[in-house]
This record gives structure tokens, C-alpha cells and sequence, in this order.
């Protein structure tokens, strides 16, 4: 560990950032759970509705810093390709 005043101050500030991106990142994770296992459910209103609640989840994550912006809508994009797809089955 480093002994000077501002390294010791980066060390904490590291920590701090690390424990907000793993929280931030487990959030991404259980809400795209979420809309895995309403689908798997077949259950095509708690997948919507999982959906709108996972979208702003893992754009704020982006927003934030923890993961890249375009990373974040390519995320996006394709959960809501697979609900969308799982609702034109459902029609067909």
C-alpha cells in the first residue's frame, strides 16, 4: 500500500468506486434475470413490464460510468428485440 497523502486518497476512492460499480453491475444482472424468467414464464406482461424496469437500470449504470454508454444500448436493444420477438410469436 502506498504511504503518500494522495495515493492513500486514490486507494479510498478506488474502493468506494469499485463497491458502487459491483453494486451497479448486479443490478444490470438481475434485471435482465428478470425479463430471462418472464419469458421463460411465458409471460408476456411481466416481460414488458420487466423491460421497462431493466431499461432505465442499465442506462443509468452507463450514465454512471460502470459500463459503456454503447454497451449499455446494445444491452437494450436486445432484450428488447427478444420481447418483442417472444410478443410476434405469441401473435402468430
Amino acid at each position: 500500500m502506498a504511504n503518500h497523502k494522495s495515493a492513500l486518497k486514490r486507494n479510498r476512492q478506488n474502493v468506494v468506486r469499485r463497491a458502487r460499480n459491483r453494486a451497479n453491475k448486479t443490478k444490470i444482472k438481475n434485471a435482465v434475470k428478470a425479463v430471462d424468467a418472464a419469458l421463460e414464464e411465458n409471460s408476456l406482461d411481466a416481460a414488458k413490464a420487466a423491460l421497462q424496469t431493466a431499461i432505465p437500470v442499465i442506462m443509468r449504470a452507463a450514465s454512471k460510468g460502470t459500463i459503456p454508454k454503447k454497451t449499455a444500448s446494445r444491452k437494450v436493444s436486445r432484450l428488447t428485440k427478444r420481447v418483442n420477438g417472444y410478443v410476434a410469436s405469441q401473435a402468430a
